[in-house]
């Protein structure tokens, strides 16, 4: 898979997505310094939302459509994406800003007409958000754009899982990948359960990665440990200014210490090896070995006083300890001499 000549999958290193979502607060300029901000700390592309309040919910004042429990306790639907929502007419200058600053930029759709006003702007790849999954006529019109898709699987069964996968594919997608999500914000980490990853590599045959909602960049490096080729994290330029995300979102130095990090755990995976690397074969002499630690004379026996496993590793392996104990000294041999098989018999 490949998003504006990046690559992405095995081999690759994480593709790791900024999600703007609500932190520009209603200001295009912070918008702009998010993406600078962005671009500064490493990572490969920024994410908006592309919703009104009225693509997303409808004005309606019934209990269904309040909010209880956790950050946005007690908020009208309506009222929240009235407030996050990164308007229509920032997105153009927000991709073109992108584009002078050399980082990529898509967004998650909400509705059929923002897939449209998007294609109008030439987004090189699409994100299907975790509560949308279930939504397949959205996901059909997305695929068959022809353009990677990444698809959040945040509340999703693995039924509902398989229906949006097949979907998108039987609409043309041929680049999907999915982000294993916790849908809570924020997410504890004790229930990331990042190893549900594995099951959907397996089940779809597909990469996969992490949509990230916990507080730190902890699960997120574990994440690529178990071959997460695909990092989600919102971002913001500081969580004192507040906004709808911002509490569990990362401010700039976090989220170049998550690119580091996640490179790093990326590179460290390697490949399976029992043979001792080039920062090994600089110790290897430091292994233990036998040593002559007592004087011993032509034609005497070897003891335990005699001879001894220690550091450094320029005498014949320990495991011959045994053979060397009561054997006969060939010659003269002093104090801090390394064995060899030459010196007993």
């Amino acid at each position: 898979m490949q998003i504006a000549n990046r690559k992405i999958g095995k081999g690759h290193k994480p593709y790791i997505i900024a999600e703007m979502s609500g932190n520009h607060n209603g200001d295009i300029n912070r918008a702009i310094e998010l993406i600078e901000a962005a671009k500064d700390a490493g990572a490969d592309a920024v994410k908006l939302q592309t919703y009104t309040a009225d693509t997303i919910t409808i004005n309606h004042d019934s209990e269904e459509f309040i909010i209880h429990g956790g950050l946005w306790d007690g908020s009208k639907l309506y009222d929240l994406y009235e407030q996050a929502h990164t308007p229509w007419e920032w997105h153009k200058t927000l991709f073109d800003e992108a584009a002078k600053l050399g980082i990529t930029i898509f967004s998650s759709p909400f509705d059929p007409t923002a897939v449209d006003f998007l294609e109008s702007l030439n987004a090189p790849a699409y994100k299907i958000a975790s509560f949308e999954l279930i939504d397949l006529p959205l996901i059909r019109k997305v695929a068959a754009t022809g353009k990677p898709m990444i698809m959040s699987t945040g509340n999703a069964n693995l039924a509902e899982i398989e229906e949006a996968v097949l979907a998108a594919k039987g609409a043309g997608a041929e680049d999907i990948i999915l982000l294993h999500c916790t849908s809570g914000y924020p997410t504890p980490a004790s229930q990331a359960n990042i190893s549900t990853m594995a099951v959907m590599r397996e089940a779809f045959d597909c990469d996969v990665g992490l949509s990230d909602h916990t507080l730190d960049i902890g699960v997120s490096v574990a994440a690529v440990a178990l071959g997460a080729c695909v990092i989600e994290k919102h971002f913001t330029l500081a969580r004192a200014d507040g906004g709808p995300d911002s509490a569990f979102s990362l401010e700039k130095e976090e989220l170049k210490s998550l690119v580091d990090n996640c490179e790093m755990a990326f590179e460290a995976i390697g490949k399976p090896n029992f043979i001792s690397t080039e920062a090994e074969l600089k110790t290897k002499c430091h292994r233990r070995s036998l040593y002559v630690v007592k004087d011993i004379q032509k034609g005497d026996t070897f003891t335990s006083e005699h001879v001894r496993s220690i550091r450094p590793g320029n005498g014949i392996p320990p495991k011959y300890l045994d053979d060397v104990i009561g054997s006969v000294a060939t010659e003269d041999l002093k104090f801090g001499t390394p064995m060899r098989f030459e010196y007993f018999k």
